[in-house]
């Protein structure tokens, strides 16, 4: 064939497309005339006419600029009017939404982080629906002080003298520097110079918050001569930072807090411990060492404590710093606390969660943190042999085992403890694992949950005994397309 005729061809194959490319577009129905019909008249009863509008024009924008770039070849009225629905009912659907937890992380960052007893949001309810005692004293008919409903509950739980709640404890540690510590030299391991999630780090907070970082040890070992060495008159603060994220393990030493408040002592300098997690119950009877508590941090003398209250304490978020009265005074009186402050909602969550507190078998069997952290395994067996026993029908489509397996606290606390569990792993039979966990990620519940060894897995730990049915009617709607 020659070069003449092959060219020739193109040209009347380029041709033909631009003519069906021109026919294409002459097809598209207008804007206009879409909106005049039955089916959007329908959808004006539902959504509003702008975003009507304004998803009606951008599917047929979007389409034209597809037949442009040869992406559509074909298309009809009714995959237009199905498209211009989709894009509107996804709009208007709620992005935040419940989901079930079947990872087995109890303290799932991406998820939430701890979630609230259902008595406990009947008080957040029952305080925001309506007008509430927020700034205002019963006793005196005049106004008071929003941090009041939580403060005497704190002062009983921990022994502190005194503490204020803001909306993190990333706000905790900033407020408590900047009041302390602004242009002042704190002293810090460099042991302890952690990152958390989000990107917070000591020194960069330290930073913004107008403090001098004055770095004393080394990485893994830390000695109390270090921390007195760098003291001079311009030193304002000893700042502790705990581990609660990861471990150093080996050839290690750090200054543990009693040592720190009697070297402050000594040169009348407060002492600060970032806690991080939050613990407010003794987890040793559990065979957990490594994350002390808040009272034994509050009993070691130590002058200002800040700590999370939606990790191992299995609150709503924010940041809680207790402490010696004098120095929470100054912090409270901080320009930063009004930036910083937490609503009605969030201080009526930590008041009915502190409640719990004052029993503290009450807490491990009713905050449902604790009690999915520290549950007799022989509840996480029967909860998944329920899930297990219900997917039975499913056979045909999955083999399925019930097995040991380890949970995770997650949240950044207790990072090198796994707790053992049960799961249910499951295979499917007709589509991948991959496939199966997309789909059920998109299910109208969604399930969140993990793949192990080319196999789903459910971890009971996390699963509610109220989600059993919806969780096998998910598996179930999934498996089946």
């Amino acid at each position: 064939m020659s070069i003449k005729k092959i060219f020739c061809d193109m040209v009347i194959y380029q041709a033909m497309n631009k003519k069906e490319t021109k026919i294409l577009l002459s097809s598209l129905p207008s804007v206009d005339s879409i909106l005049k019909s039955d089916e959007i008249s329908r959808w004006l009863q539902v959504y509003p006419k702008n975003l009507v509008t304004k998803f009606t024009r951008q599917t047929i924008d979007d389409l034209r600029n597809s037949i442009l770039n040869k992406d559509v070849t074909e298309f009809d009225r009714t995959s237009i009017l199905s498209e211009i629905h989709r894009r509107i009912s996804s709009f208007m659907g709620f992005s935040l939404k419940p989901v079930i937890n079947a990872t087995g992380i109890v303290i799932h960052t991406n998820l939430g982080r701890s979630i609230l007893s259902e008595d406990i949001m009947d008080h957040v309810k029952c305080v925001s629906c309506g007008y509430s005692t927020l700034e205002y004293d019963l006793a005196k008919g005049a106004r008071g002080k929003r941090y009041s409903h939580v403060q005497r509950l704190l002062r009983e739980i921990t022994s502190a003298e005194d503490a204020l709640i803001v909306n993190n404890n990333a706000s905790a540690v900033f407020v408590c520097l900047r009041e302390l510590a602004k242009g002042k030299e704190v002293i810090v391991s460099r042991g302890e110079l952690v990152e958390i999630g989000g990107s917070f780090r000591v020194p960069d907070v330290m930073s913004e918050s107008g403090a001098i970082l004055r770095e004393v040890g080394t990485t893994n070992k830390t000695h109390l001569h270090d921390y007195e060495k760098a003291i001079t008159d311009n030193t304002a603060l000893l700042l502790k930072v705990h581990q609660s994220n990861f471990r150093t393990i080996g050839f290690t030493k750090l200054v543990e807090i009693n040592e720190l408040v009697d070297l402050g002592r000594k040169y009348n300098i407060p002492v600060m411990f970032d806690l991080g997690s939050g613990c407010l119950i003794d987890l040793k009877p559990y065979g957990i060492f490594i994350e002390p508590s808040v009272q034994e941090i509050v009993r070691s003398d130590c002058d200002i404590v800040t700590f999370s209250g939606d990790k191992l304490l299995g609150g709503p978020q924010g940041g809680i710093i207790a402490g010696k009265k004098t120095l929470i005074e100054r912090i409270s009186k901080n320009p930063l606390m009004r930036a910083i402050r937490v609503d009605k909602m969030t201080l009526s969550a930590f008041e009915a969660t502190f409640m719990k507190y004052i029993d503290i078998e009450k807490a491990k069997n009713e905050i449902p943190t604790l009690k999915m952290l520290l549950q007799d395994i022989t509840v996480i067996h029967e909860r998944a042999k329920k899930i297990y026993e219900k997917i039975k029908g499913l056979y045909e489509l999955i083999d399925a085992a019930m097995l040991e397996d380890e949970s995770q606290a997650g949240g950044g606390s207790l990072p090198e403890l796994n707790f053992k569990t049960y799961v249910v792993a499951i295979k499917p039979k007709k589509i991948t694992v991959s496939s199966f966990e997309n789909r059920l990620r998109k299910c109208p519940t969604a399930v969140i949950a993990r793949i192990k060894e080319d196999k789903l897995i459910i971890d009971a730990r996390t699963v509610q005994d109220k989600e059993i049915d919806t969780l096998v009617h998910m598996i179930d709607c999934s498996l089946k397309g």
